[in-house]
């Protein structure tokens, strides 16, 4: 007998422990939406969003719009969530299975993945059931083994790469310095030639054996160049040829002076290297103790904490503190000083460091103006393997390359995974057909139950027994009584009154 709407008492189970309810065709009756196909059935729809099983609330009988043939809606009026719930009656959910299903059918309908997956190593490797089968595939699984130390030798020195392209990277080399000078004499008057004598200095150079492709200029070696000519002949104002780097300076291959003159003068030619990093001269009191001359200041303070280090002289207690012994005393006028005032200390220690110098006479005696004087100094550049590292951590046609075989060998591994599936398939139906239909049957058919949130056991509500049982009349009753209820609050909704 049908009870009354919202009081759901538990039935009986059915036979096989099936909670009964779930009213489907009879035996031998093909309802409409039923195709048959190999491997199971195919677009069957629910029965339990047809004939609910008692003790089952509505929105589970009444599932949303109807799910046809792989989510597709049914035909029919939708019934259960489109309608009001009813006060004191829980909300429908939606059973997770079901929910999976759904989100899955959506993603495909909005549209292509928005990223490509990603692959892993494991991905590579073979299964071991395909190695038992082709024993020649352990050659491929030694080469993947190797490709991963390769891979972990290959990230270990790109990394040294990039902490050593942080760190200036330079070589000494020697640069060869030409001076030479030419000299015109005076001409009588009323020739066309210049009538007072004079000379011209070259000041040129070149770097020995420089390999790169690309010539280095001259004057890019140099922060500034002074040439001192004889005071006592050019006098206090017009002595000195100055030359200093400013950012706008375009870079020269050699540098040149005119002067009038018919007499052979001394010059003092002052080079002042470029380095970079800066490089700075320190206190000869300093310099004694540390052992270093000219250098850097992250050198000069690297070669300051070993001294520190070495000798002690950090408090024991207070470590930021640095206790002076006799020398550190005279040279920092203080007993005791902070780590953090070392900079500041250090930076009156620190001077320019000394120029070239390099003494020339300007000849002007006809016989010997060829003679070119060449000297020869050390100098620091950029070392070649600096460019090459950096090359080669930007260049991106190796890593495309390798990308795309990668890309190769995981579709070769899903190939592979595929046809081992297919071999087994074929190799189970060959050795016992009857069997491997049967648990082929029952497989698609627990599939199909998960696909489509079924309850209970489609085979045995596909037979007309299942539906004599004592339950049906009662089941049908509240099915009936179901229906009422629902159409009822859906006429209440339209006509905004309450039927009573």
């Amino acid at each position: 007998m049908a009870s009354r709407a919202g009081f759901l008492p538990s039935s009986p189970a059915g036979p096989g422990g099936a909670n009964p309810g779930a009213a489907g065709p009879p035996g031998g009756v093909r309802m409409a939406g039923m195709t048959p196909s190999a491997g199971g059935y195919r677009g069957l729809p629910s029965p339990a969003g047809q004939y609910p099983r008692p003790g089952m609330p509505p929105s589970r009988s009444m599932p949303m719009g109807g799910i046809g043939p792989m989510g597709s809606p049914m035909p029919g009026p939708s019934y259960g969530s489109g309608m009001p719930g009813r006060p004191g009656m829980p909300h429908s959910s939606i059973d997770p299975a079901r929910k999976r299903l759904l989100q899955q059918q959506a993603g495909g309908l909005m549209g292509p993945r928005r990223g490509i997956k990603r692959r892993k190593m494991a991905d590579k490797v073979l299964p071991q059931r395909i190695r038992d089968l082709v024993p020649e595939s352990q050659a491929y699984m030694d080469l993947l083994a190797f490709e991963r130390k390769l891979d972990q030798t290959i990230a270990r020195k790109r990394m040294e790469i990039q902490e050593a392209i942080k760190k200036p990277i330079t070589q000494k080399r020697k640069l060869r310095i030409y001076i030479s000078n030419t000299c015109t004499p005076g001409k009588p008057e009323g020739e066309e030639a210049e009538k007072v004598a004079s000379w011209e200095l070259r000041v040129e150079g070149k770097l020995l054996d420089d390999p790169g492709k690309q010539k280095r200029k001259f004057s890019s070696f140099f922060k500034s160049l002074v040439i001192e000519l004889d005071k006592e002949l050019y006098g206090p104002d017009n002595h000195l040829v100055e030359w200093h780097r400013m950012p706008t300076t375009q870079e020269t291959d050699g540098f040149q002076v005119k002067r009038p003159g018919d007499v052979s003068v001394k010059c003092t030619l002052l080079l002042m290297l470029d380095h970079q990093p800066p490089q700075y001269k320190l206190d000869p009191r300093l310099a004694r103790l540390l052992g270093v001359h000219t250098q850097t200041r992250a050198s000069i303070m690297q070669a300051l904490w070993l001294y520190i280090k070495s000798n002690k002289l950090q408090d024991c207690h207070e470590k930021e503190y640095i206790n002076c012994n006799r020398y550190f005393r005279q040279i920092f006028a203080c007993p005791r000083m902070r780590f953090s005032e070392i900079p500041m200390k250090l930076a009156g220690l620190l001077q320019h460091p000394d120029p070239i110098v390099i003494n020339h006479i300007i000849s002007v005696d006809p016989n010997d103006q060829k003679k070119t004087a060449c000297f020869d100094i050390d100098v620091e550049v950029d070392d070649p393997l600096k460019s090459q590292m950096t090359s080669f951590l930007s260049s991106t046609t190796n890593q495309q390359e390798i990308a795309a075989l990668e890309m190769k060998i995981h579709e070769t591994i899903e190939s592979i995974n595929q046809l081992k599936t297919q071999r087994d398939f074929m190799l189970s139906f060959s050795n016992n057909p009857q069997d491997f239909i049967q648990d082929w049957l029952k497989s698609q058919s627990r599939d199909l139950k998960l696909m489509t949130d079924t309850a209970g056991n489609p085979e045995e509500e596909r037979r007309s027994e299942f539906y004599q049982a004592p339950w049906v009349q009662e089941a049908v009753g509240r099915y009936v009584f179901s229906k009422v209820q629902q159409r009822r609050q859906e006429l209440e909704q339209v006509l905004g009154i309450r039927l009573t």
